[in-house]
């Protein structure tokens, strides 16, 4: 929702998580936000034209093949580091600028807005930020880990997938915790070897989005001029079609759209999953605001 929201500013361009553009876009083609399958979305065709001459299969079944050689959130410390042994550094090399030359052909395709990937694999973060070429600005989302446990509980189906049969990921509330604890670990580490990040806490973007949005403007150098936000009234938003090529089923949403603090969990999640999460994750809960009186 938040890429959604931003994506409507002027000036800027959301298209989707592009960790799996690869997979779900070019391989599988599966839909673009806009409602056309992948290999017909104009927009798509386009930027690959620009950048590969096309969509070569070979070139995405090579990034499928290169991503858990780089992309994963156990190589995460030598990223940090700077250590690549072996034919790693060649491959993160490869890997990194496929990615800017697709970023660019995507600037180029839209005169130059600045783009929304709402990719949300750390790893990936960790191999942009070694690429001196891109101007990356990370906005790290936190949103309360009961919360996220809760979620990743649910069945939720893939509309985009072939026959809309099948789900997103799922995962215990273990090992949900685990994974946001990690995770936002991942994130906070980023910001701390000096990459640009700007923490946002879910709750304040659904309570405020127009004040969230301007903040998030400005951390991204997008002018914020009379009228930019028309499209935002108090908690209801009116979205138009994007070019998204994966992400959460809301992404076909379009028109008006009001937003709302999910807190089922509070209710739903069984009171032991809620006593372990907390348990495994209250470091970071703290230092988020979730615990102590703000939480409560």
């Amino acid at each position: 929702m938040l890429e959604r929201v931003l994506g409507q500013l002027p000036g800027t361009c959301s298209v989707g998580e592009l960790v799996h553009l690869w997979q779900r876009g070019v391989l599988d083609d599966e839909t673009c936000g806009c409602g056309n399958p992948f290999s017909r979305c104009p927009f798509w065709q386009e930027v690959g034209y620009r950048a590969f001459a096309g969509w070569p299969a070979s070139l995405a079944r090579r990034m499928v093949e290169l991503q858990p050689r780089v992309d994963r959130t156990r190589h995460v410390p030598a990223l940090a580091l700077g250590v690549h042994p072996g034919t790693r550094r060649t491959d993160l090399m490869e890997y990194v600028t496929t990615f800017v030359r697709l970023y660019q052909a995507i600037s180029d395709a839209t005169g130059g807005a600045v783009l929304i990937d709402s990719s949300k694999h750390p790893s990936l973060a960790f191999c942009l930020w070694t690429d001196h070429r891109l101007d990356l600005r990370i906005v790290h989302v936190v949103r309360d880990s009961r919360g996220v446990g809760y979620s990743w509980t649910k069945e939720v189906r893939r509309p985009e997938s072939a026959e809309g049969a099948a789900l997103m990921t799922r995962y215990s509330p273990a090992r949900s915790a685990l994974l946001w604890g990690g995770h936002n670990a991942c994130f906070v580490l980023l910001a701390a070897l000096g990459a640009r990040s700007h923490l946002l806490r879910y709750e304040d973007f659904v309570s405020d989005p127009a004040r969230t949005s301007t903040a998030l403007a400005c951390f991204a150098d997008v002018p914020v001029g009379s009228g930019s936000l028309d499209f935002i009234d108090g908690r209801s938003v009116r979205l138009s079609p994007s070019h998204t090529v994966a992400g959460n089923p809301m992404r076909f949403r379009t028109g008006d759209v009001v937003l709302r603090k999910d807190d089922d969990w509070r209710t739903r999640l069984p009171r032991k999953d809620r006593w372990s999460i907390t348990a495994l994750t209250a470091p970071l809960l703290l230092r988020y605001g979730y615990l102590g009186r703000r939480g409560r």
